[in-house]
């Protein structure tokens, strides 16, 4: 494992700013574990969502480099979401949290154009490593 002001460093982009995280989950533990584990890697978290509405218009404002999306959110979920923020940009890079046993859903995220995935229960060095990615 790279020392941590090595992996900041490798976390930065090009122009030297930091990458700017939307991150989305209707759990308030789970939002706030996720924005410390980016943040302590030197990630910029940007903003916070509830539910999938609310991703989809944060988005559209704020523009984010990357955005974790939980897949199960009351009113509007997390497929919704992704569907709905590829509209607005086809090459957006949104990695969405599941749950064990939802291979189904995966597969299906994976033919919509999502890259990677983080499965619950978090383990923040592969947060680290799949957002870093």
């Amino acid at each position: 494992m790279m020392p941590p002001s090595d992996r900041i460093a490798a976390l930065k982009k090009r122009d030297g700013s930091h990458v700017r995280v939307l991150v989305v989950d209707d759990s308030i533990f789970m939002e706030k574990h996720m924005s410390r584990i980016l943040t302590g890697a030197g990630f910029d978290v940007i903003g916070n969502a509830i539910d999938g509405g609310q991703a989809i218009e944060m988005f559209r404002e704020l523009r984010p480099d990357i955005t974790t999306m939980d897949i199960t959110m009351p009113k509007v979920d997390g497929i919704h979401a992704i569907d709905e923020i590829f509209k607005i940009d086809p090459a957006a890079v949104i990695i969405p949290l599941t749950a064990i046993g939802h291979e189904k859903i995966v597969r299906a995220l994976l033919a919509k154009g999502v890259k990677h995935y983080i499965v619950k229960p978090i383990q923040p060095d592969r947060v680290i490593e799949i957002v870093r990615d």
